[in-house]
């Protein structure tokens, strides 16, 4: 939310600012606000016209860079491709199609910028989802009807 905020506006925000805006915990917000300035996702400024401001451009920033910036990588699973200690790795049978997913919606979030978030545009959805979104029907109507 302060990101999106930040992305708005062309001045600095504090802190305090942001989060009287969106009933958040002032000491919360500067915590998650420090991480992404560590991150370069922000810069912050000192002084009497101090605050937050974006690091770079907004349209140079993903919704995939706050994401990861701030919870590390995007995740369906808990298996990664280096855990070769799980007991099911070489039977697993979801592993792979799970992490197609991911990788999608990895993509989805890297084309969406700040910029299209600021502006409220409607997020990119991957191609081979596209198609199934826009469908009438669902998997549920096919069931009952016997598909």
């Amino acid at each position: 939310m302060a990101v999106k905020d930040l992305a708005s506006r062309s001045a600095a925000a504090s802190a305090r600012e942001i989060a009287e805006r969106y009933g958040i915990p002032v000491d919360l917000l500067a915590k998650v606000l420090q991480r992404l300035v560590r991150e370069e996702i922000l810069a912050s400024h000192y002084g009497t016209h101090g605050g937050y401001v974006l690091a770079r451009s907004a349209s140079q920033i993903s919704v995939a860079n706050v994401i990861e910036a701030i919870d590390g990588p995007v995740m369906v699973t808990g298996c990664t491709k280096a855990d070769h200690d799980c007991d099911q790795y070489d039977t697993c049978n979801i592993r792979d199609p799970l992490w197609r997913i991911k990788d999608q919606i990895v993509q989805a979030l890297t084309a969406y910028s700040l910029k299209a978030l600021a502006a409220d545009e409607a997020p990119p959805v991957p191609i081979s989802l596209a198609g199934r979104l826009s469908e009438p029907e669902t998997v549920r109507d096919k069931v009952l009807e016997g598909h």
